[in-house]
């Protein structure tokens, strides 16, 4: 095997266990900070709303994005759960709440990467509200991305990732 074929597999293992990693961050926060269990969405690639979008960098070890996306009432629904309001009041906390989902979700999947902890700083959450945008990206490295169903719904993280 070529050291350039055996480079790929090794990145291509690092990220099919780094999927792995990421459903299970972001399961384990949603079912410690909203109350909800997550699964796998099935024929997710069909199904692609997103009218919020809440994004988290990494810098050190790790550089790269980690981005949330879902629909408006997605993100107003994890508000309600999150903070124990009515779904009337939860809409204007929508913002907050997914944008501290998000961090959190960075936080608790660099945890999951031996010796990454450490050595990787986030940033404050930044959120896209509105469905008329395209998100580029920098990364150069790959992207990582799990769809998993919350209540119906889809939601998308992504991971991508800069050298």
């Amino acid at each position: 095997m070529s050291t350039s074929s055996s480079a790929q597999t090794s990145v291509s293992v690092i990220r099919e266990n780094w999927q792995a990693l990421l459903e299970l961050a972001t399961c384990e926060v949603f079912e410690m900070m909203v109350g909800s269990q997550l699964k796998r969405a099935p024929n997710a690639e069909d199904i692609v709303v997103s009218e919020f979008t809440a994004m988290v960098g990494l810098a050190g070890s790790l550089c790269g994005v980690l981005s949330l996306r879902c629909s408006a009432e997605s993100a107003g629904l994890i508000a309600s759960k999150m903070l124990g309001i009515d779904s009337s009041d939860a809409q204007q906390e929508s913002w907050d709440a997914i944008g501290e989902v998000c961090n959190m979700i960075a936080g608790n999947f660099k945890a999951k990467l031996s010796g990454t902890g450490d050595r990787c700083m986030l940033s404050v959450p930044t959120i896209i509200t509105g469905g008329d945008y395209h998100l580029h990206s920098l990364a150069d490295a790959g992207t990582v991305e799990v769809a998993l169903e919350f209540e119906e719904s889809v939601l998308w993280i992504t991971l991508e990732l800069h050298t």
